[in-house]
């Protein structure tokens, strides 16, 4: 795949998916793992665990990974100028006609509609991705899982707290459990 390919993949899922990082990675994984079938599903999974960990938007962490994976050091540039630009257009155009678009009925209802629809991806992401992660070591992944949400839902814990440690609990658990022994 060539970069200017890659940008434009990357560029229109941007544009067109609305709801932030977590709706846009589901159609990252989509296109690169099922459709073009450049990464694998673990592959997949691996980069947005790890996108999570860093500071910024999912979605621009996940294109960056995504980008350097496959293009190297320009992907990553890619992928980071592809997944911005279309959020940064936006909030120019918005800006600049903000009084007309806050007081329009239609814009207003077409955004209350979006929020059904990006709760919908939202659930189909989580579905997918728990699918995935439960490929391999199922009590050990489920438990984690059922923890970090148990964990955000019940205490104000902070987000990335809760992915750190158990972060820190996947790198202990894989470096001294042996494979065969992993539930």
């Amino acid at each position: 795949m060539s970069l200017w390919k890659y940008f434009i993949k990357i560029f229109k899922i941007s544009m067109l998916t609305f709801g932030g990082g977590y709706t846009i990675v589901p159609l990252i994984r989509e296109e690169f793992v099922r459709r073009e079938s450049l990464l694998s599903d673990d592959e997949m999974l691996s980069l947005i665990a790890l996108s999570q960990t860093v500071p910024g938007p999912i979605a621009v962490s996940t294109a960056l990974l995504t980008g350097y994976r496959l293009k190297g050091r320009p992907g990553a540039v890619v992928g980071v100028a592809a997944a911005a630009l279309p959020p940064l257009i936006t909030i120019s155009v918005l800006y600049t006609f903000y009084a007309w678009f806050a007081e329009n009925f239609w814009v207003r209802a077409a955004l209350r509609g979006m929020g059904g629809a990006v709760s919908a991806v939202m659930l189909i992401a989580v579905y997918d991705l728990a699918k995935a992660s439960l490929k391999k070591h199922r009590i050990f992944s489920a438990v984690l899982m059922v923890s970090a949400f148990l964990t955000s839902l019940l205490a104000s814990v902070n987000t990335g707290l809760i992915v750190l440690i158990l972060g820190l609990l996947g790198i202990i658990a894989f470096k001294f459990v042996p494979e065969d022994r992993m539930p």
